[in-house]
């Protein structure tokens, strides 16, 4: 499959980058790794008019501490050297786990943390080839009115299954975007929107700068089940961040990836270990509770029910390794 004709532009600031998008409105991508979006453009599920690269911009690059202890990560930076780094690794171990479950290696080596955070969403209908699609009644996505997953949908149901977000989220991460009109900051939970198309809060022309993820006084888990490890989109995903003790818990995400249009917290399994503790009963009932938070389920190349059982087995997983983690260590 060929790539279809579009202008190619490489600004060499974050300036030049932002003013480029801002003249070319909708009619532009923004090409980092481009281990996804490459793809796209293959299977026409995109057909910019120009793609504008932010390879290397110096102003998306570097991993930093500021004095209040808040981690800065440059949206351009790969996410095979995300993996490894000291800080990352040792204060926040379930992101470090979360970001060498995304892909392969020769993927995580293209692949920046923005780009991750701005994965569109996949279905078994729309990530195929064109001639494929042409087979079937349109949908949602592609320009029709119905969604072959859930057909009472009211908009698509695509699946986001970016790997880094249920981490980030759990651990109370934000990010910066910028546009030639300024800069503006918001909860990386409220970045994401419960529509499988208008999935994100990116503006025309807006780019995600970095991230930034509070002092490191969390456990922090994350787990993925894949028909092969390091490779395909999870079934599944799940990240747990707890603060305080096993038996009085001052803190806790569980943030499941995977299983439908956004990132869902899942309200009542937390709110059982809060009120209990860390205990055995107490795993048992938020596993058992984790399919009411789940509501109606996508599927991703599985059935509902069995993403239902799936995240019961994931909860019980992420409560009982926070259960035994020691709290992390300054980098």
């Amino acid at each position: 499959m060929q790539l279809p004709p579009f202008e190619y532009h490489r600004p060499k600031s974050l300036d030049e980058a932002l003013l480029t998008l801002s003249n070319a409105g909708d009619r532009a991508a923004v090409l980092g790794g481009g281990t996804d979006l490459l793809i796209n453009l293959k299977l026409r599920l995109e057909t910019p008019a120009a793609l504008v690269s932010v390879r290397d911009l110096p102003e998306l690059a570097g991993v930093s501490v500021d004095s209040s202890g808040t981690l800065r990560i440059g949206a351009g930076e790969r996410l095979t050297d995300l993996a490894t780094n000291s800080l990352i690794v040792a204060r926040y171990p379930g992101l470090a786990q979360a970001i060498r479950a995304v892909g392969s290696q020769h993927v995580r080596n293209m692949a920046t943390l923005g780009g991750n955070l701005c994965l569109p969403t996949r279905c078994w209908y729309t990530n195929q080839s064109e001639n494929w699609r042409g087979s079937q009644q349109p949908c949602w996505k592609t320009d029709g009115a119905v969604c072959h997953v859930i057909k009472t949908a009211p908009n698509c149901r695509a699946i986001h299954s970016a790997d880094s977000v249920p981490a980030l989220i759990a651990l109370g991460a934000r990010v910066l975007l910028r546009s030639s009109q300024g800069e503006r900051e918001l909860p990386l939970a409220d970045f994401y929107r419960d529509d499988g198309i208008d999935n994100n809060a990116l503006a025309a022309g807006e780019l995600i700068t970095a991230v930034l993820v509070p002092p490191a006084d969390l456990r922090s888990v994350f787990v993925k089940a894949a028909a092969r490890t390091g490779l395909d989109y999870g079934y599944a995903t799940l990240a747990g961040a707890l603060g305080g003790s096993n038996r009085a818990p001052k803190s806790l995400l569980l943030v499941a990836g995977s299983v439908g249009t956004l990132p869902l917290v899942l309200r009542k399994s937390v709110a059982i270990i809060l009120a209990e503790g860390l205990t055995e009963a107490s795993i048992e009932a938020a596993a058992d509770a984790a399919r009411d938070d789940l509501g109606e389920v996508t599927n991703l190349y599985t059935p509902p029910g069995y993403k239902k059982r799936l995240v019961r087995g994931l909860v019980r997983r992420v409560l009982n390794e926070l259960r035994r983690q020691k709290l992390p260590v300054e980098g």
